[in-house]
């Protein structure tokens, strides 16, 4: 089982930004109920548009037990992230969570 599912700190700790191209109204699969305009290029997930961020897709109790509500359907850079990576460590670190253990 992925850390991931007990995690979701890469879902609480930046802004998810990606081309407006991927949503499904333009034709991509990333709901625009669940994202912001960022501008005529740019959206943003829903719930990374503040301070703390939490992505409006993320359901779930940080630490304890998570998913993605859209998982078929995120944006890139969700899809790009990977767990066990820098940035990975770096939004556990920030959100309080232990660094993963090393394989």
């Amino acid at each position: 089982m992925s850390a991931c599912t007990s995690c979701g700190a890469c879902c609480s700790w930046c802004r998810v930004d990606f081309s407006s191209y991927e949503l499904d109204e333009n034709g991509g699969h990333v709901p625009v109920g669940l994202t912001v305009e960022v501008n005529g290029n740019t959206a943003r997930m829903r719930g990374t548009d503040h301070w703390p961020p939490r992505c409006a897709a993320l359901t779930g109790k940080l630490g304890e037990k998570v998913a993605c509500g859209i998982y078929e359907w995120r944006p890139s850079p969700c899809r790009e992230f990977e767990e066990g990576s820098e940035g990975c460590h770096r939004a556990r670190a920030k959100v309080g969570l232990p660094p993963l253990p090393e394989s």
